[in-house]
């Protein structure tokens, strides 16, 4: 953890370091912030860790408010921030996860909660009347493959009359059913969690696959689980959050500085995007067709285009004709090494995680202007691996921080990611000049 003497980068961070024991893991995932207050609302596969967010918050070794989280995600560190009574800004240029996270620290009175519980015996009692046939669907890709028929049509049905009630209840009470909508329609599908991303259930490529079942059976699950996800949520709402400020920008983080104060920030606690073509629009998708934020297919290629290392949809496509721009980036002799390795593989992979690291230099250099001098960032970053090629993410991104502004950089080796061998996740420690 930070607060130990400064490293230079190579020094830390290879895969042969002894990694955390087993037992604690998944204390470092998503499954560990599962049953950890409003953490656990609603899951994203790649969200970071509640706990390590906490250690560094509750160490306070060179971690000064005001906090800001760039990369806001399901706003584990802004949550955070807010239950310890501490000042936290944060931003993304996904507007699903704002609203996500705006929801998660808002406050919910005894009235509101009420009202989400009246409002859900409507929504059930929509589920339970549901037709075959949907009131309406989202334009989700090969929506079959999602919910068998008699569970789309209850979730279309309860929607509905969720919209409705939106347009007449308040936005808090709204908000609530939401989550529970959104943790029932990702329950109730036939989304496989299993690997490091979503994939689908056995048979779910076929109509009336891995989850048929009784029509009546189904829709009586739909009202069910609705009604349990919202008890989970209204059993942490009804805790109220410390005051404190707490701000949240619809921003690129590359380009931080055209919407957040300049050398404001004490500390920035955050998990970037990996190095991996995991989209997060792609794990996102039905939670974002759903609530709206995404009406066709190509708008997901655009966003993800915009995000740092999406490749989801045309973003894919883009990559085959994008370049550097003048001036670009000297990423060094052993990186350069990699990514013509990867190119003899792949040359789209290799313009992919040459664009990665354009991109977070640029979040880098922007960082530097609304940290205040002085002030730390901590970075949970995952190394990489393309065919037979590893990148040192960790080690190309701490060089990053040094030729941004910052200084003392250190590397710690936090854990083995449980996929292919050579991947390891690190906390890069850098002080802003």
């Amino acid at each position: 953890m930070p607060g130990r003497s400064p490293r230079q980068p190579n020094q830390q961070g290879r895969g042969s370091e002894r990694a955390p024991p087993a037992a604690t893991r998944e204390e470092h995932t998503f499954r560990g912030n599962l049953s950890s207050t409003r953490h656990g609302w609603l899951r994203l596969t790649p969200a970071y860790s509640v706990r390590l967010v906490n250690a560094l918050l509750g160490s306070r070794a060179g971690a000064e408010p005001p906090f800001l989280d760039p990369f806001c995600g399901t706003g584990t560190t802004l949550l955070s921030c807010a239950e310890h009574g501490l000042d936290c800004d944060t931003a993304d240029i996904n507007p699903f996860l704002i609203w996500l996270a705006r929801t998660k620290i808002g406050s919910y009175s005894a009235s509101q909660r009420a009202e989400a519980r009246a409002g859900l015996a409507r929504l059930r009692r929509a589920a339970l009347r549901a037709s075959a046939s949907a009131a309406w669907a989202p334009a989700i890709h090969r929506i079959e493959r999602w919910w068998q028929p008699a569970t789309l049509g209850a979730l279309s049905q309860s929607f509905a009359t969720l919209s409705a009630l939106g347009e007449s209840g308040s936005r808090a009470a709204t908000n609530l059913l939401r989550i529970a909508f959104c943790r029932t329609l990702i329950e109730r599908s036939s989304a496989h969690f299993g690997h490091q991303s979503m994939s689908f259930a056995p048979g779910s490529s076929e109509p009336g696959g891995a989850l048929a079942t009784d029509a009546a059976l189904e829709r009586r699950a739909v009202a069910d689980g609705l009604s349990e996800a919202l008890e989970r949520v209204l059993d942490t709402a009804g805790r109220a959050l410390p005051a404190t400020r707490r701000r949240l920008f619809l921003a690129d983080a590359r380009h931080l500085h055209d919407k957040l104060p300049t050398a404001h920030y004490g500390s920035v606690i955050t998990s970037p995007p990996y190095a991996n073509r995991m989209s997060y629009i792609r794990e996102l998708r039905p939670y974002m067709y759903w609530l709206g934020y995404l009406q066709e297919r190509s708008h997901a290629g655009v966003l993800d285009w915009r995000a740092i290392g999406g490749t989801w949809g045309s973003a894919t496509s883009n990559l085959s004709s994008w370049l550097p721009g003048p001036g670009a980036l000297d990423l060094g002799a052993d990186t350069e090494a990699r990514l013509q390795a990867i190119a003899l593989r792949s040359p789209l992979l290799s313009s992919y995680v040459r664009k990665y690291f354009h991109d977070m230099f640029q979040h880098q250099a922007s960082l530097a202007r609304v940290l205040r001098p002085g002030g730390t960032a901590f970075f949970v970053v995952g190394n990489s691996k393309f065919y037979d090629v590893v990148v040192p993410v960790e080690q190309v991104l701490a060089r990053q921080f040094e030729q941004a502004g910052f200084r003392g950089v250190e590397l710690e080796t936090l854990r083995k990611r449980s996929s292919k061998k050579e991947l390891y996740e690190y906390l890069i420690v850098a002080r802003r000049k």
